[in-house]
């Protein structure tokens, strides 16, 4: 198991304490799409075109751990970096 992999499996564990750099390692792993246009927010965009705007604070609200983490396991790591 990748350190990455361990950090998801974490996430799943604990939704609590984590920051956008995290989201960002993961979603890099995963090939999701992201942009920061600014400094509040950052899109995510999964490849069934799913998308999912998160506020960058510090640290990030548990609720868009869980989004995040249902949209990834919606698409079954079918996406999953090789």
């Amino acid at each position: 198991m990748s350190r990455i992999d361990k950090k998801l499996e974490k996430m799943r564990q604990n939704r609590l304490d984590w920051f956008i750099e995290d989201l960002k390692i993961i979603a890099d792993r995963y090939n999701i799409e992201y942009r920061q246009p600014g400094i509040s927010h950052v899109t995510f965009r999964f490849p069934d075109k799913q998308k999912l705007t998160v506020t960058a604070h510090k640290p990030i609200k548990p609720i868009y751990i869980k989004q995040f983490i249902d949209i990834l396991d919606e698409q079954g790591g079918e996406n999953e970096a090789s």
